[in-house]
């Protein structure tokens, strides 16, 4: 397959392949195409699969795991060009070339938000179609909930809209589904009417862990019949309580600096997780003290059962079939400088993760769910799911991609088995 590129073509090329959030996945593809239309993205697909070339695609670039967004030799496919924002009344069409911060920035003038990232560099498409943890999940359930419509390139390079009427089996599917059946070159969002928020940041020294740890399970046992949309690591509420009323139990933990605000849903997302800890995690950082560029974290993620409610009751589900039932999902996010530690890091991580579960089993507090956004490159997100959804699943790729396109030929990131 040969490739042409104009002078225009080239700056595209920069953002296509070096705008990744780790170092590692910066990999050297043969072939890089930037397609400016669904319609091109259907013609590469189709080349690919007549070529057999192995292929990758990329969009926000956020996920960490080698080979998700990116590829060695072979041909990686850049969503940046289609980046077209389009609001509607109660939806906002979105390319999957945005990040969340381009389309709270288009919702700002209307007052509107949607379900979407946090952190202001995470892609549109990723997010949407693994879960996506928003500040407002315990009233409107996750980013995969809230998507309308998708338009979609299937393995033989067929675009189609797929809804909840149109393609029910797939509609459902990628709901969590990540990049297992095609490359979306459309999502529709439903938008909801949040003019203001109230935000709180607060830095506690280590002698009020146990106490914000507590706070944190409260949060995520809180099952209000009409909930107040709020994160719980980051205080965001609607409206304009100050400090914001969801987060009184943090706010009398005597904090080093507190700083509440009354804003709109666009600068929330430059905020940045606070640095938690626990006394095992704290323990085992010092055994890596050495590394140099060493850069621990712990955060604490909630799912409270108003989150879950969400895809129990609006007629369609997601993939999670998680129980209504307050759980809290912790994650380490470290950084180091050398790739001569790459591999001692990651059996620190797995040795860590491995330990801190075995003891939350013994404590009957354990479970298999793992969120994909933060799993790690050894562990398998799927299998924390029910059995008969991760069959169903595959029986809807056979059936969407029965010649295995994106599972032969796009085999980065987190792929279904046999």
């Amino acid at each position: 397959m040969r490739l042409s590129l104009s002078a225009a073509g080239l700056s595209l090329l920069g953002l296509a392949v070096d705008s990744y959030w780790d170092i590692r996945a910066g990999l050297s593809p043969a072939y890089i195409i930037v397609p400016s239309t669904a319609d091109k993205v259907s013609k590469a697909v189709q080349i690919i699969g007549t070529c057999q070339a192995k292929f990758s695609v990329h969009d926000g670039g956020h996920m960490n795991y080698p080979g998700a967004n990116n590829i060695d030799a072979c041909v990686l496919i850049g969503l940046s060009n289609l980046n077209a924002i389009d609001v509607k009344n109660g939806s906002v069409d979105v390319g999957p070339g945005n990040n969340w911060y381009d389309v709270y920035s288009a919702l700002e003038p209307y007052g509107s938000v949607c379900i979407g990232g946090c952190m202001k560099t995470i892609g549109v498409p990723g997010l949407s179609l693994i879960g996506g943890f928003h500040y407002f999940n315990n009233k409107y359930g996750y980013a995969m909930d809230n998507v309308i419509s998708y338009d979609i390139v299937l393995g033989n390079g067929t675009l189609i809209t797929v809804t909840r009427d149109a393609y029910s089996d797939l509609f459902w599917a990628l709901k969590g589904g990540a990049n297992n059946y095609g490359i979306v070159t459309r999502f529709e969002l439903r938008t909801f009417d949040v003019p203001k928020v109230s935000t709180t940041i607060q830095v506690f020294n280590e002698t009020c862990i146990a106490d914000f740890l507590s706070d944190v399970c409260e949060a995520a046992k809180l099952d209000d019949e009409d909930p107040i949309a709020a994160a719980s690591v980051l205080g965001v509420q609607a409206g304009i309580s100050m400090p914001p009323s969801q987060f009184t139990n943090f706010t009398q933990i005597r904090a080093i600096e507190t700083i509440n605000n009354i804003t709109t849903m666009k600068p929330c997302d430059t905020l940045d997780s606070p640095k938690q800890t626990m006394r095992t995690w704290k323990d085992a950082i010092d055994k890596i003290a050495d590394v140099q560029g060493l850069y621990p974290t712990f955060v604490t993620n909630v799912i409270s059962a108003t989150s879950i409610r969400v895809a129990k009751t609006n007629g369609v589900g997601n993939l999670w079939g998680l129980e209504e039932e307050p759980l809290i999902i912790w994650q380490f996010s470290t950084g180091w400088d050398l790739a001569q530690d790459d591999i001692r890091m990651e059996a620190w991580s797995r040795q860590l993760a491995e330990h801190l579960h075995s003891i939350n089993k013994k404590l009957g507090l354990a479970s298999e769910f793992i969120y994909m956004a933060d799993t790690g490159e050894w562990q398998d997100p799927f299998a924390g799911l029910p059995e008969k959804n991760v069959d169903l699943m595959r029986e809807i790729r056979s059936a969407h991609d029965p010649a295995g396109v994106f599972f032969i030929l796009s085999y980065g990131g987190f792929k279904l088995g046999l």
